[in-house]
């Protein structure tokens, strides 16, 4: 008779191992994206850079919000995704950049940031990808007209897009191999346990275009290693650009006119015009 009390025991301790590994993987989830929504941000900036207001529909019918910066003449056009956090105007500074580098410009808010309805998550980012380079090709931007700019995990919805889609070129701003192994960084052994997502080592290899990546040697947030470690496992042709004294935020300000120039360069060896 002793054992069922003991069984009973066991599954109740095993009900609460449940209920706290349920409790962690939702926190964790959440803990991926910070958006900030409509009003908060700068949204004076869309007058300053010329953007026009853009409004795009997922596959899934989620409306999305973008800023359109066209460049006359640009050969190309970049679908630029955004970080984790904030929303498009706090990407307002890469559009003159981007500009005079010689590409139009398509700022993409995600699902659940600025004035884009619903909340994120990661297959749901991934639409909203498609969602932007379909509006792209609608404009008259044929595949090797578009270059795909990823900053931090807009780099892994980049990825995925540029290894399912044709595009001219891949960009990638602080990129690393999966969700999985950014948190074993921070929280080693349980970290892996809550977070698998992202995993941009496993589709690298299918991309098929040049690729450019930038990563600061003093990024604490995602490591200068990771950046390194996807770059190796990508095809060629690709380079890596790595900004000395840059941390996660402030690549553009600490590379200064050599951002431009990098994206120039880079833009000019896809077009056939120079070697990356």
């Amino acid at each position: 008779m002793p054992a069922r009390p003991a069984l009973v025991n066991i599954l109740f301790y095993l009900a609460i191992a449940a209920g706290v590994y349920a409790f962690l993987y939702w926190h964790a989830q959440k803990s991926v994206y910070f958006p900030s929504r409509y009003p908060q941000g700068y949204w004076d900036m869309q007058a300053r850079i010329g953007a026009r207001d853009a409004e795009l529909r997922s596959q899934d019918g989620v409306r999305l919000h973008a800023w359109w910066i066209p460049k006359d003449g640009a050969p190309f056009a970049t679908l630029h995704l955004h970080g984790n956090g904030g929303n498009i105007t706090h990407r307002a500074a890469l559009a003159p950049e981007i500009g005079a580098a010689g590409s139009s410009l398509l700022l993409l808010d995600y699902r659940g940031y600025g004035k884009s309805e619903g909340k994120p998550g990661e297959h749901g980012l991934y639409a909203d990808a498609d969602a932007g380079y379909d509006w792209l090709i609608a404009r008259g931007f044929s595949p090797e007209r578009i270059i795909v700019h990823g900053e931090s995990l807009g780099t892994a919805v980049a990825v995925d897009l540029a290894a399912r889609r044709p595009c001219a070129g891949l960009i990638l701003e602080a990129p690393f191999t999966s969700a999985k192994e950014v948190a074993g960084r921070v929280l080693p052994v349980l970290g892996p346990l809550l977070i698998w997502s992202y995993d941009s080592f496993s589709k690298i290899g299918r991309v098929r275009a040049p690729i450019l990546v930038m990563h600061g040697d003093r990024d604490t947030v995602i490591a200068h290693a990771l950046g390194k470690k996807l770059y190796d496992a990508a095809p060629e042709p690709k380079v890596f650009w790595t900004i000395p004294g840059a941390g996660h935020n402030d690549v553009l300000p600490v590379a200064g006119p050599e951002y431009r120039d990098r994206l120039r360069r880079f833009y000019a060896a896809i077009a056939g015009d120079a070697r990356l």
